[in-house]
């Protein structure tokens, strides 16, 4: 027979999704990662940010991943692109977690 032990209050521990997004520079409460040279031009073993749903989402819809792999392989170029200016400014205003995906469906 096994003798209960008391090993003291479980220990949470925090989301390891959660932080800060690399883009917007919001807390969230889950982030994912975002390859800056995406895996199919290869990126796959590059470096990589952790981006927030809403901004991960829109990056991949207003910019294609060759422009992604040329123009935009650092972090601080994706934060100054023209394309996603007007996202940024409306998005660190606002709270959103969540965004539905809106690439269009091939």
């Amino acid at each position: 027979m096994r003798k209960n032990r008391n090993y003291g209050p479980p220990i949470i521990l925090p989301d390891p999704g959660a932080g800060r997004c690399g883009l917007c520079e919001r807390e969230v409460q889950q982030t994912s990662r975002h390859h800056l040279v995406p895996r199919e031009q290869g990126g796959r073993y590059g470096p990589v940010v952790d981006l927030c749903q809403p901004c991960h989402s829109t990056v991949h819809l207003l910019l294609d991943n060759k422009d992604l792999a040329r123009r935009y392989n650092t972090i601080e170029s994706l934060r100054t692109a023209e394309e996603l200016q007007k996202y940024l400014h409306w998005v660190r205003r606002s709270r959103v977690e969540r965004i539905s995906n809106r690439r269009a469906r091939r």
